[in-house]
């Protein structure tokens, strides 16, 4: 969710900048079909408010999956200074989930400020939800975790971890260098 907070201000520098939508287009990104099934996938296995994940089994292999198929699409288009930070966002979130057995670790604390009681009760309760797990004791490298928030009062308030923090910064960073012409 905190990808969408990047979209508006990203497009909105970019048309300040003089650079237009149809622009982006002509930046050649290759393999955009990787962003797509891998976000597709993300969808499936995210417990989303007072929803749970469409697919409750085997997540963490998909969970994994979805991130390398992330990370092949910024491999392959490295070549746009942007993505290479989000590319460094996305190895700290692959390195924590690949480290916890491909979940993320979240905290229930920060979920509920966010206003995801129910997937912070889930995840106090059982000790994962979707794709994330309870972070505590036995998870590894909670600084990379969920543990950051948006308070419930913003509109696709999420619980975030660094890691989607430079994702979506690298994505604020991308718009405005893509919508300008070549």
């Amino acid at each position: 969710m905190i990808l969408l907070w990047a979209l508006p201000p990203g497009l909105l520098i970019g048309w300040l900048a003089g650079g237009r939508l149809r622009n982006i287009e002509s930046r050649h990104l290759r393999k955009g079909y990787l962003v797509a099934l891998a976000l597709g996938i993300q969808l499936l296995i995210f417990p989303l408010g007072r929803v749970g994940p469409v697919i409750t089994w085997g997540t963490e292999a998909l969970h994994l999956l979805s991130y390398g198929l992330l990370a092949l699409f910024l491999w392959i288009n490295r070549r746009h200074w942007p993505l290479v930070v989000m590319a460094v966002g996305l190895l700290a979130n692959l390195l924590v989930i690949a480290t916890n057995g491909g979940l993320m670790p979240a905290d229930p604390e920060a979920l509920a400020r966010a206003g995801s009681h129910r997937a912070a009760g889930v995840l106090q309760e059982e000790g994962h939800v979707g794709n994330v797990v309870r972070m505590g004791e036995d998870t590894r490298l909670n600084f990379l975790g969920d543990w950051l928030y948006l308070p419930k009062q913003v509109p696709l308030a999420a619980a975030f971890s660094l890691g989607d923090l430079a994702i979506a910064l690298g994505l604020l960073l991308f718009l405005p260098y893509a919508m300008r012409s070549p």
